[in-house]
């Protein structure tokens, strides 16, 4: 092949688009279906369906976030199998005490840990740094809070959902009693039944064994035609 047609080749390659420019390999639809089949623990399960009463308020299909901008087409929180069992154990839990799960966002795609430490200019203090992926990108962390069953509406906490200031560091003394009492009741449960809170956000829990699930970059409609 004439070597002034070979290099822009090359170049086009070297520089697609479809790379991604961070180094990290995230699972596609195809590899993420041929994982279950192996081993069906890996399932991206649809919460609603499986935890009832739960609320969904997903900020990420709204510009009510910090984005102030839709970043997803669809108002979805999938999780993999064991969080959503872990986290039904825990709805049960808050049940017991009059209260019920909100959540604010769930499995996230690759696409958007990007676009989010992109916006941030590379502070991973709020956002998960794209070189690593996130535990949202695993299908193992929530974005949630509580709510009262008999009003339906949330429980006072020390800040609003996606507030990056120290004081939703669950870290961060709070003088109120009640939103102390608010933020020790959904940590104590969540943590009681498989999770750990992040230390800069009072309402992002982690499931406990995340490491053994891969990132995954699979919007919400591809799940929904599989």
């Amino acid at each position: 092949m004439n070597v002034r047609l070979l290099l822009p080749l090359i170049l086009f390659s070297y520089y697609s688009p479809a790379q991604n420019k961070y180094g990290l390999h995230a699972t596609t639809l195809n590899e993420y279906e041929a994982s279950i089949k192996t081993n069906p623990e890996k399932e991206l399960v649809e919460l609603k369906n499986v935890i009832p009463g739960m609320v969904l308020d997903i900020r990420y299909a709204t510009k009510n976030n910090f984005t102030r901008a839709k970043v997803y087409h669809l108002a979805r929180a999938y999780a993999r199998k064991p969080v959503a069992e872990a986290l039904k154990k825990a709805q049960a839990d808050f049940n017991q005490l009059g209260y019920g799960i909100k959540i604010y966002d769930a499995y996230r795609p690759y696409s958007a840990t990007i676009k989010f430490f992109e916006m941030m200019k590379g502070d991973t203090t709020y956002v998960a740094s794209p070189y690593k992926g996130s535990k949202h990108n695993r299908g193992c962390a929530l974005d949630m809070t509580i709510i009262d069953l008999k009003t339906k509406e949330e429980l006072k906490m020390p800040t609003q959902y996606d507030s990056p200031v120290k004081e939703s560091w669950p870290s961060t003394p709070v003088e109120d009693p009640v939103i102390r009492k608010n933020r020790e009741t959904l940590i104590a449960v969540m943590e009681r039944n498989g999770f750990r809170v992040y230390e800069a956000e009072w309402w992002h829990f982690d499931f406990i064994g995340w490491e053994k699930f891969e990132v995954m970059n699979i919007d919400f409609e591809e799940l929904e035609k599989k």
